[in-house]
C-alpha cells in the first residue's frame, strides 16, 4: 500500500472504506448508484433507508433505550455490526470486497452516519435547483415540487456541504450531475480515483448489467430516453430544462429561497 492511499491520519486506504453517495432527492444519484454498482470491486444496492429507521434509538426515542444503562457508544456499535454484517452478506453473495450506499436521506443524517462510520468517504451530486424541483414535480407531483422549491433543495444542498468543511479533501468528492451527463469519462475517472480505485470502463456500460433496480425505475428512463430521442444509457435532453418546465409559482418559490445559491453554482455560460 503506497502513501498517497493513505489519509493525513494515517487511517485506512481508501479502497477500504464505505462509500455514501448523498444529494437531494431527484438529482441522478440513482444514476451514480448503478454506475459505482457496475464496478468489479463496488456492491451497490437499492435503497432501503435502513439506517434512517435506525437512527431514532438514539435520536428521537433516546429516552426508551437510556433506562436499560447502555452508554449512546453501545448502541451506535451495535447499529453498527448490524449493518456492516448485512452489507458482508451482500458482497459474499455478489463477490464483490467493497460496499457503497446510495439515499438522499441519509444526506440529512449524515452526524449520524460520521458516528457509525468515522473513515466513511462521501460523494455529493449536486443539480441544478430548477431542475430538481421540475424532476420532484413530474415524478411526484405538484406539492412535492413545491417543497423541493420552498427550501428543501437547500437544505440537502447546504446538509452535505456542511459536512465537507468539517472533512478532509481525502473524504469528501463534489460531482455536478451536469457534468456527468455531459462528459461521463472525464467526471467517474476523477471519481473513482477518488475512491481508491481503479479505472475500469465497464463502468460507462452499466445499463447492460445487472442490477437490484425496481421495475418502476426501468419504466420511467425508459420513457425519458424516448421522450428525449436518445438511445444512450445517460440522457442529457433533462439538463437546464427546468428553467422552462416550471410554472411561475414554483420558480418564485424557487427564486425566493435559493436564488443566492442557484447563483452561486452556475456554470460558465449556462442561463
Amino acid at each position: 500500500m503506497s502513501d498517497a492511499d493513505r489519509s493525513p491520519l494515517s487511517g485506512p486506504p481508501a479502497s477500504a472504506r464505505p462509500i455514501f453517495i448523498v444529494g437531494a432527492p431527484r438529482s441522478g444519484t440513482t444514476l451514480l448508484r448503478l454506475i459505482l454498482d457496475s464496478h468489479p470491486a463496488i456492491s451497490c444496492g437499492e435503497e432501503t433507508h435502513f439506517l434512517r429507521e435506525l437512527e431514532p434509538i438514539v435520536g428521537r426515542h433516546w429516552r426508551m433505550v437510556e433506562p436499560y444503562g447502555f452508554p449512546r457508544a453501545y448502541w451506535i456499535g451495535r447499529i453498527r455490526d448490524l449493518y456492516t454484517g448485512f452489507q458482508a452478506d451482500v458482497l459474499a453473495g455478489r463477490g464483490k470486497r467493497r460496499w457503497a450506499e446510495k439515499d438522499p436521506t441519509y444526506t440529512l443524517l449524515l452526524p449520524f452516519i460520521g458516528e457509525l462510520f468515522p473513515d466513511a468517504l462521501y460523494v455529493h451530486l449536486l443539480r441544478d435547483g430548477r431542475d430538481v424541483v421540475a424532476s420532484a414535480r413530474d415524478r411526484w407531483g405538484w406539492r412535492s415540487g413545491a417543497r423541493m422549491a420552498n427550501g428543501e433543495w437547500r437544505r440537502y444542498v447546504e446538509a452535505a456541504r456542511s459536512l465537507a468543511g468539517g472533512l478532509t479533501a481525502d473524504r469528501y468528492h463534489e460531482v455536478r450531475y451536469e457534468a456527468l451527463v455531459a462528459d461521463p469519462e472525464g467526471t467517474l475517472r476523477p471519481l473513482f480515483a477518488f475512491l481508491g480505485e481503479p479505472w475500469d470502463p465497464v463502468v460507462l456500460r452499466f445499463d447492460e448489467q445487472e442490477h437490484a433496480a425496481t421495475e418502476r425505475y426501468r419504466r420511467f428512463t425508459a420513457q425519458r430516453r424516448a421522450e428525449g430521442g436518445e438511445s444512450g444509457a445517460i440522457y442529457r435532453s433533462r439538463v437546464g430544462s427546468g428553467g422552462q418546465r416550471l410554472d411561475p409559482l414554483l420558480r418564485l418559490l424557487l427564486a425566493r429561497s435559493s436564488g443566492d445559491l442557484l447563483r452561486s453554482l452556475r456554470a460558465p455560460g449556462a442561463r
